[in-house]
């Protein structure tokens, strides 16, 4: 799977917290998000100007965070599925510094092989 393919799926999941997710699906989107918003603050500091604390005064950059929402959860979700854990286990992103760490590790970890209860092996087709 590639950057522009895992973007679509994603996108076009847009707000589905069942199935599962692929280790490229979630941190291709990842990347998305990441380098989108870098571009579109920089577009903000341009545009709206910078604050007294340095930071870019636009919106462009925030509809956009929002936007992402649903779907950057939702691949988190599926993400976790694909190890076959319950989406709950994201609620440890409330966690000061621990919670990112452990999800973190949660989503470098390969995902169980063969069917699972959240459904069959998304790298089932691959070779």
């Amino acid at each position: 799977m590639g950057f522009f393919e895992a973007v679509q799926v994603v996108l076009g999941k847009y707000a589905t917290f069942s199935g599962r997710a692929r280790r490229a699906e979630f941190w291709w989107f990842a990347l998305f998000g990441l380098v989108v918003g870098i571009v579109l603050s920089i577009l903000d500091g341009i545009i709206f100007g910078y604050g007294d604390d340095g930071t870019p005064n636009g919106l462009i950059s925030t509809l956009f965070s929002l936007a992402i929402l649903l779907p950057s959860i939702g691949v988190a979700v599926r993400r976790l599925h694909d190890k076959d854990m319950s989406g709950w286990w994201y609620l440890l992103i409330f966690v000061p510094i621990l919670g990112f760490l452990v999800l973190l590790y949660f989503f470098v970890q390969k995902g169980t092989d063969g069917d699972n209860r959240f459904g069959s092996d998304p790298l089932a087709g691959d070779g």
